[in-house]
């Protein structure tokens, strides 16, 4: 491969973080990786949109404390406006209502700055494969928050005890995760498959599909559970598992 193709096929990374130490030596950490290349670095949440929306970077390094503009505001955005661009949420901040917001802004990964050089160059790479990335720990918080969500809907909700035939039971109308009991067979394998951290590329080979037919599926999945993102999946199988 020549320099020239090599630096087209890197991953190109905005860091988006207010503290200038933490910001260069993130990028000179990311100059060290061969398949990766920091394209712009913002000081606030406002310029982190910008930088976004003219330089279309495949990941956002994303700081949740952020002059100007939030993290979490920022992610909503930049999510929203470059469905191509994925956020990995780098930041000191751990608690629930946090790491909710973040998850529910669209991001993919969630790390917190003590995670190592290799775990973070790791999960970006994750993320490009079209991967989502969340520790266990996180993970419990955002499933938490969203039992919590639900919960609070489903107590200002009139309880139907016998839906008629074909009939959808109350329980799972609403913004909450519903269960997979709604799922397919295959439907919930794929489900299976995206909280071990697959790609649609790998769950294709391994349930000996195509492609486009995983991502119609992983679309079903979406709607059926009333997810934004991949990560939202993923998150809802996990704590369905701590359940059981």
């Amino acid at each position: 491969m020549t320099v020239e193709s090599a630096k087209d096929a890197a991953i190109r990374v905005v860091i988006a973080e207010d503290q200038a130490l933490v910001r260069r030596g993130t990028a000179l950490l990311l100059s060290m990786a061969p398949d990766m290349e920091c394209v712009g670095q913002a000081s606030n949440g406002e310029e982190a949109v910008k930088l976004a929306l003219v330089l279309h970077p495949d990941i956002v390094l994303m700081d949740l404390h952020m002059p100007i503009k939030s993290g979490v505001a920022a992610t909503r955005e930049i999510t929203m406006a470059q469905p191509n661009t994925q956020v990995l949420v780098l930041t000191t901040l751990d608690d629930d209502e946090t790491v909710f917001e973040a998850v529910r802004a669209g991001a993919q990964a969630y790390l917190l700055k003590d995670a190592s050089e290799e775990e973070l160059l790791e999960t970006i790479r994750a993320l490009r494969r079209g991967e989502s990335r969340l520790t266990p720990q996180i993970a419990r918080k955002v499933m938490d928050q969203f039992r919590h969500l639900t919960r609070d809907r489903d107590s200002d909700r009139p309880t139907i005890d016998h839906p008629a035939p074909g009939q959808q039971s109350d329980r799972s109308i609403g913004t909450g995760l519903s269960s997979t009991e709604e799922l397919t067979d295959k439907e919930e394998r794929v489900l299976r498959l995206i909280t071990d951290g697959s790609s649609n590329r790998q769950i294709a080979q391994a349930m000996a599909l195509a492609e486009g037919t995983i991502k119609n599926y992983v679309s079903r999945i979406m709607d059926k559970l009333h997810a934004n993102t991949r990560t939202q999946l993923a998150v809802h199988m996990r704590g369905q598992r701590h359940d059981q």
